[in-house]
């Protein structure tokens, strides 16, 4: 099994990456995972989600020697403009835990979009991910995205950012999903799966060497 490291600190983000890999043939750590941290955070100010994972991911390789791969998401939100789009995780500020700031993001989401109708809260997770040589080289690019609505309440335990709030084609929102479901079907899962097959190529081939995804 090929082994890679995921940019993130996110528990949940590694977790999901993880169960998605695994199956195809790739171990993921976490930046935990790895010694001579903990590792300064590049500044990601590339404004679209391509340039921020590809900032990540070769600012990473290069601190750690590793293959890296890294994912910048988020919610785009047709009714408010493409909003919240890269500053998804920042929407209501940078301040407390994760969870404080999920909680504020969320409640921030649904008073932006107070008295706009069910048919116009159209919405759709975007994830781009990009894989980088210890030696800033870039491997591969990708992108999956989640179609869906925002619902008028939050639904569900098993997510995290605006997953209670995602709700999807058969009427369940993301948080309602099972991993298995929600990995098959989300915007990331769509990006790693199109990611993995240059990542882990045939023995003897240079990973992915010659192969970059638009």
């Amino acid at each position: 099994m090929k082994e890679l490291l995921a940019a993130t600190s996110n528990p949940h983000k590694l977790h999901e990456l993880r169960a998605i890999f695994a199956p195809l043939g790739v171990g993921v750590l976490g930046l935990g995972d790895i010694p001579g941290g903990p590792f300064a955070e590049p500044i990601e100010d590339g404004g679209s989600f391509e340039s921020n994972a590809r900032i990540k991911a070769v600012a990473y390789a290069r601190m750690t020697g590793r293959v890296c791969v890294a994912d910048d998401s988020g919610l785009e939100v047709l009714a408010l403009g493409g909003a919240p789009g890269v500053d998804s995780a920042y929407y209501a500020g940078r301040d407390g835990t994760r969870a404080q700031r999920d909680a504020r993001n969320n409640a921030k989401l649904l008073a932006a979009l107070a008295g706009v109708p069910e048919e116009q809260r159209t919405a759709r997770f975007v994830c781009s991910m990009c894989a980088a040589d210890p030696d800033g080289s870039v491997l591969a690019t990708s992108r999956g995205e989640f179609t869906g609505r925002i619902g008028f309440e939050a639904r569900g335990v098993n997510g995290f950012g605006y997953d209670p709030l995602f709700v999807t084609s058969d009427g369940r929102t993301s948080a309602e999903l099972s991993d298995a479901e929600k990995n098959a079907r989300s915007h990331r899962g769509a990006a790693a799966r199109a990611m993995a097959p240059i990542l882990a190529p045939t023995p003897g081939k240079r990973p992915g060497a010659g192969s970059v995804l638009p």
